[in-house]
């Protein structure tokens, strides 16, 4: 079997919903689970039960059979004859599909996963005595590659945050795990989006290690930093990690080359130069000591009044902003401005948008500055991150309402 499994037989592996695994029980059960026959890809569903999710996949890898997480037998079936030779983890990704009704897949062999795990391991300061947490279904690649990293180095994978000692999460989930009365895990590595400054000032006052990466499902790990929160050092290169800060018309885009990059994209196309290096079109820039911060997709520029606004920038300083839990920025077509930003927040209890609205003139300039504004609770992709693409259509359509401040008859807004 693929070392995925390096806890005594007596440890507990996994503990799901009050549910407890043994390491033995479970290498059991991987010897003795029925995957279909011939040698194709496994489905394996986005909606299973996580222990029978983990089961699948290793026993997948340990037979040498692609296993398609997140997506159907027919989906597998569909992507057969697509996958690259090597293919041993076919990773669906948020939402997207291919012109065939196929699930968007990310291709990588197990060992660009299994490269970086000890560098993880060593950067966390983790090991077999810890319990970690993910907070994510395992259909997506962050939470399935938390869960697999646990295994390897003989922790147990657990979906219970409050008994952890170490939690995967995305800042909107840190931020539930830190406003709780329970004890927090010592440590929280943190992906996904950036981690806001006031976050990390919270988590850290709670007694809360921090390390944060940045990532994507094509390029894995790419720059990573054990987090102090008084100092904007920006992230670093991830062990084995070689980056390129490459200019384009909105800055300057982020591309990496190492051995966990994967090996295509199945319904789409990996932007692959002939040196080897990577990118998912993220926009990055230096922070000022000295490290990289990412800006956020370079998709995710808003161009308005001739000016480019990233909207991921705009919402780490909304998302600061006292009384809001999490806040997302589109943009809209608009006659004169080409595009108008506007914004989504979720509110604490007894915050008013219009008080939200009036703090941030302090804290972005003009031009950032969105014109028109919702409180309401965000879509999600199943990763955890905003939904900007459903955003902008409920925007589009009316139904989250005229929105604050409230339009003039002929449509333009105040």
């Amino acid at each position: 079997m693929i070392d995925l499994l390096g806890a005594s037989g007596d440890r507990i592996a996994l503990s799901f919903g009050g549910r407890t695994v043994r390491s033995d029980e479970l290498a059991r059960a991987v010897a003795r689970a029925e995957l279909p026959a011939g040698r194709g890809p496994v489905g394996c569903r986005a909606d299973a039960d996580p222990v029978a999710a983990v089961t699948t996949v290793l026993a997948c890898l340990d037979r040498g059979r692609p296993v398609l997480v997140g997506g159907t037998r027919a989906n597998a079936d569909r992507i057969a004859e697509d996958l690259p030779e090597g293919t041993a983890l076919a990773l669906t990704t948020s939402g997207s599909t291919a012109a065939d009704g196929s699930p968007r897949v990310i291709a990588r062999t197990v060992q660009s996963w299994l490269a970086s795990a000890e560098p993880l391991a060593e950067l966390a300061g983790l090991g077999p005595d810890d319990r970690i947490a993910v907070t994510g279904p395992l259909s997506v690649s962050m939470h399935l590659y938390a869960a697999l990293h646990a295994l390897w180095i003989g922790a147990t994978v657990t979906d219970d945050p409050g008994t952890a000692t170490a939690v995967h999460a995305t800042p909107t989930r840190l931020a539930r795990i830190v406003s709780a009365d329970a004890a927090p895990p010592r440590t929280a590595i943190v992906a996904g989006a950036a981690l806001p400054p006031r976050l990390s000032e919270q988590a850290t006052a709670r007694g809360i290690r921090l390390v944060e990466y940045y990532g994507a499902a094509e390029l894995s790990f790419v720059l990573a930093a054990r987090h102090e929160p008084s100092v904007d050092a920006g992230l670093t290169p991830f062990p084995g990690v070689e980056v390129d800060l490459r200019p384009v018309d909105s800055g300057h885009e982020l591309w990496a080359r190492s051995p966990y990059l994967a090996l295509d994209v199945v319904g789409g196309r990996m932007r692959r130069d002939a040196d080897g290096f990577a990118t998912v079109g993220d926009l990055v820039e230096r922070a000022p000591g000295g490290g990289i911060r990412v800006l956020g997709r370079g998709d995710s520029a808003i161009i308005t009044a001739g000016a480019t606004v990233i909207a991921e920038d705009v919402e780490a300083h909304l998302a600061a902003l006292p009384g809001v839990r999490d806040a997302a920025v589109v943009g809209e077509p608009h006659e004169l401005l080409g595009e108008r930003i506007v914004a989504v927040v979720e509110l604490e209890p007894g915050t008013r948008l219009e008080a939200v609205a009036d703090a941030a003139r302090a804290a972005l300039s003009p031009v950032e500055l969105p014109r028109r504004w919702f409180a309401a609770d965000l879509p999600r992709t199943a990763s955890g991150k905003p939904a900007r693409g459903r955003l902008r259509e409920q925007i589009v359509a009316g139904r989250l309402g005229t929105g604050h401040p409230r339009p003039f008859t002929d449509g333009r807004s105040a």
